[in-house]
Parts: structure tokens; C-alpha cells; sequence
């Protein structure tokens, strides 16, 4: 029997653990939160027709995820990172537009960043990544450094799976209510 060689966790599976994690939250009554798709077109695909090999992308999405917890309509994405420095040509600008957008219609828009040699998830307020993006824009830092983040904004994957942000959307309005 052959060994299992884990390489980490990577994009697609911190997107499954979020959709567990959504899916538990979904049955808890808590959260109804959807996965949207990135529109793509198939140009190539193998010879079973079963892979697509080579496609493009038909449009911008905007996120990766939306929908609403008790009421509140939110928005996010999910990045991965395995620098201690998270590059900030891994948000494009139309992403940064719709939740600004998303804001100004009172939801709230965040990222869930996962340090991957740290192996620590970070969410990352939209106030927080727009100081970031603004400080870029003006010719500064093109990334965010480990050590500028916010530890109250740190979490671990709970029981293996569970990403729990909602705790840390709990954290956000706190915030936001004190401002």
C-alpha cells in the first residue's frame, strides 16, 4: 500500500474546507453562503472528453463567495499564501471595486487568507486590505508583511476542516460598531 504525501494545503482544498465549513453552517441555520463559479469557455479537451485541458475565462468574477449570515449580506474571497509576505497582485482591482461596492450597500466584504508555512488562516477585514491597496496605489509596498496583520484576526482550522470565520465576522462588526 502506498503512502499518502500531503503537500500542503493548497487553493482547491482550502476552498473544499470552506465549503464544509459553509455547509455545516448552512445546516446549523446560521449562514447561507454559496461558492460562485468563474465562468470559463473549454477550448481544448483530452481525448475522453471528460478533462478540459485548456480553457479561458469568460468575464471577471468578483468573489468567491456570497451570501448572507443572520441577515447580514456577505461577501469574500479565499487567497493562500506561502510567503511570510502576501502579494497584493493576488486581488485584482474589479475584485476590490465590488466590495467596495458591497460595502457601500451595507454588507460586509473580508478575505480569508491561509499562511501556508504557518499554517494559520487569517481574515482580513476589508478596511484592513484597503489601507494595503491603498498604500500600493501610491507607489508604496506591493505586498502585506506577516507582522503588519492583526493578531485577533488569526484562526486555526478546527477538527481539521472547519474554518471558523464567523467568529471572525462576529470580531469585524464588533469593530465596526466601536468606530
Amino acid at each position: 500500500m502506498g503512502t499518502w504525501n500531503s503537500r500542503g494545503l493548497r487553493g482547491s482544498t482550502l476552498e473544499d474546507f470552506i465549503n464544509r465549513t459553509n455547509e455545516r453552517y448552512q445546516q446549523q441555520g446560521l449562514a447561507l453562503i454559496q461558492k460562485i463559479p468563474t465562468p470559463i469557455t473549454p477550448v481544448r479537451m483530452d481525448k475522453d472528453h471528460r478533462q478540459i485541458t485548456l480553457a479561458y475565462f469568460d468575464q471577471r468574477s468578483t468573489v468567491d463567495y456570497i451570501g448572507a449570515v443572520q441577515g447580514i449580506p456577505v461577501c469574500f474571497d479565499a487567497k493562500e499564501c506561502s510567503m511570510d509576505t502576501f502579494p497584493l497582485h493576488n486581488i485584482h482591482e474589479h475584485q476590490m471595486n465590488f466590495m467596495r461596492d458591497f460595502e457601500k450597500q451595507d454588507g460586509i466584504s473580508f478575505f480569508l487568507i491561509y499562511y501556508s508555512t504557518k499554517k494559520l488562516l487569517y481574515y482580513m477585514r476589508f478596511e484592513e486590505i484597503e489601507v494595503f491597496w491603498e498604500r500600493m496605489k501610491q507607489g508604496g509596498r506591493k505586498s502585506v508583511r506577516f507582522e503588519e496583520l492583526d493578531e485577533e484576526y488569526f484562526m486555526q482550522l478546527r477538527q481539521g476542516v472547519f474554518v471558523p470565520y464567523l467568529e471572525m465576522l462576529q470580531k469585524d462588526l464588533d469593530h465596526r460598531e466601536e468606530r
